[in-house]
């Protein structure tokens, strides 16, 4: 159903080579997914595949799709779009049209035949929602429902290729397990060919029948799902699967691919990867491998050149089959239980009600923070964790209910005096999930930096904060766009710890990095805890991270805490209903998954 040849994309102004001979094929029914870190390719993969390339980037290659060649053919794949091949984006609040509802955006890709009334409806009930939701405008949705949204618009023309970019990068736990489970059902109902990009290599497993491993631009490793979960051929599949921190164990030391993604033209005459892989040897330097058939194939043999990899195991590595077997995974440890300290925070009896609802954001949350402690705040979409962190930093006033800030009452932000205020913000500053969105795109780096450590009366030394947070002092004259995910959100961190505030507020800082992206920052959070004795109050919805990094956890529901602890004394042993469904949805790579 989909092929690609030898497929090249390149930047002519530069002189570079982005992607360079990418081949693989998805067969009718089947489902692939592409894997790899931000800047692998992934996405610009497809881009190349459905004729979706920015200007200035120019493609050679063969893509086929449904038996017909398209890539010299534009016309033709135009006419392809929407009713053979469609395509469903990462964000959901970006792919609709904010100003349009719901039902018109869905009937915009329907056949010309079809009747709107009958069939937006219809579609709507097969994506798992109301009627009535084909009136609502998009911000009157949640993140799921507007994803759900977006996969009926997908349907539409009845496509028989569903592409899928990252589709639950930005939602959470249990709703990317009900998004996912009502694809899977889709396709399987409709029985389509489904092409799933993402950076998390147990989702890959759990939802494909084969898995591409992308890294600058090549394919390292090709193989069926199940026979790829329990070997590793490349040495950067095993890191990249090493980086998934696990859910049922605490490690002595959060995993990471080392290095950084390189910056080199996709075609260099050798291994991308060589750089960052303890095995390199001169032969990965110096030439530019292959992919080439496991000793001993697992599955079916290859069905020929057109499909490498499609039943076997190919890799790209020089050294495949010659590998030492992948180390065991690193020992599992006990969160610390710290002396009690008084707090830096102390939350009582916290209630918020969104004007026009009834339902109360939060009803009651009460929580602690110490020095140096971690405690991890979890729960769905709407369960009221972000509305907790804006309250706690003056974003949002609570209507009832306490805040103390290093003993200093700030549950409202309104009635304190300036010298309060500034107080507090000193004691408190926020990170918040998406750093492009937080930091200003026409201001450097050193300018937002500097002016983050002047407002705090501190020394301009822009390049020590840089160097604070890992990253090199010469990013100071860069702008945000010219920066990776990882180093905007670490010079988000950078400006909030600029005045070593007390307590660090965390609203999602590492749900949409790659992993081994978040990898990083997860250690530099932990080690400026230790190094600045800040209290971190974590928002997230992923409790793999929740167990590698905090001390204590707090699970919310509706706006109630419905159950807090140690963390591995919560996660070990859930007292509630909810606890239990949130660790089911955590992807455990097996094929049963998510159900």
């Amino acid at each position: 159903m989909l092929r690609a040849q030898g497929l090249t994309v390149g930047q002519p102004a530069s002189g570079r080579t982005l992607l360079s001979d990418v081949s693989f094929e998805v067969a009718p029914g089947e489902s692939v997914a592409i894997v790899g870190e931000s800047g692998s390719g992934k996405s610009l993969t497809v881009r190349a595949l459905l004729g979706l390339l920015p200007a200035g980037l120019e493609q050679s290659g063969q893509v086929v799709i449904d038996g017909q060649r398209v890539d010299d053919d534009p016309r033709a794949l135009r006419r392809l779009r929407g009713g053979t091949v469609s395509l469903l984006m990462q964000d959901p609040f970006t792919l609709l049209n904010p100003l349009r509802k719901a039902g018109r955006q869905i009937a915009d890709g329907l056949p010309a035949d079809a009747d709107p009334k009958s069939e937006v409806p219809r579609l709507l009930a097969e994506v798992g929602l109301a009627a009535e939701v084909a009136g609502r405008y998009p911000f009157q949705l949640s993140g799921g429902m507007r994803q759900r949204v977006g996969l009926a618009a997908a349907l539409a023309a009845a496509p028989r290729i569903l592409v899928a970019d990252e589709p639950t990068t930005a939602l959470d736990a249990t709703t990317q397990r009900e998004v996912l489970a009502l694809i899977r059902g889709v396709q399987r109902a409709r029985d389509m060919t489904f092409l799933l990009i993402t950076h998390d290599l147990r989702l890959a497993f759990s939802m494909c029948d084969r898995v591409v491993v992308m890294y600058a631009g090549r394919i390292m490793e090709v193989g069926p799902a199940g026979a790829l979960r329990e070997e590793q051929r490349h040495p950067y599949t095993r890191a990249l699967l090493a980086a998934e921190p696990p859910a049922d164990r605490r490690l002595a030391v959060i995993p990471a691919v080392p290095g950084s993604v390189p910056a080199h033209d996709a075609v260099a005459g050798r291994c991308g990867f060589a750089d960052r892989c303890a095995h390199a040897v001169a032969e990965c330097r110096a030439g530019t491998p292959t992919l080439k058939p496991a000793p001993t194939p697992l599955g079916s043999a290859p069905t020929g050149p057109a499909a490498p990899g499609y039943g076997g195991r190919l890799s790209a590595c020089v050294l495949a089959g010659e590998l030492p077997a992948a180390p065991p995974p690193p020992p599992g440890v006990t969160a610390p239980v710290r002396a009690p300290a008084a707090p830096v925070l102390d939350v009582r009896d916290l209630r918020k009600t969104y004007p026009g609802t009834t339902r109360p954001a939060l009803a009651g949350v009460g929580l602690t923070v110490a020095p140096g402690e971690i405690v991890a705040v979890v729960g769905e979409s709407g369960s009221g964790k972000t509305t907790l962190a804006r309250c706690v930093t003056g974003l949002e006033r609570p209507d009832a209910g306490t805040i103390l800030l290093g003993g200093a009452d700030c549950s409202d932000y309104a009635g304190m005096s300036r010298q309060a205020v500034r107080q507090a913000r000193r004691t408190a500053q926020m990170i918040f999930q998406d750093p492009y969105s937080t930091l200003n795109p026409a201001r450097t780096v050193g300018a937002t930096l500097k002016e983050a450590l002047v407002a705090d009366g501190r020394p301009a030394d822009v390049g020590g904060l840089l160097e604070l947070v890992g990253l090199d002092p010469a990013l100071a004259a860069l702008r945000p766009a010219n920066l990776s995910g990882g180093e905007r959100q670490r010079v988000a961190i950078a400006r909030a710890v600029a005045g070593e505030p007390r307590l660090l507020v965390c609203d999602e800082p590492v749900s949409a990095l790659d992993v081994s992206v978040q990898a990083q920052v997860l250690t530099l959070l932990a080690g400026l805890r230790e190094r600045l004795s800040m209290g971190l109050l974590f928002i997230t919805h992923d409790l793999a991270v929740v167990r590698q990094l905090a001390d204590r956890l707090y699970v919310l529901r509706a706006g109630e805490c419905v159950e807090s602890g140690q963390v591995d004394q919560v996660l070990d042993d859930p007292g509630h209903a909810y606890t239990r469904e949130l660790l089911a949805s955590v992807p455990d790579g097996a094929g049963g998954w998510p159900g």
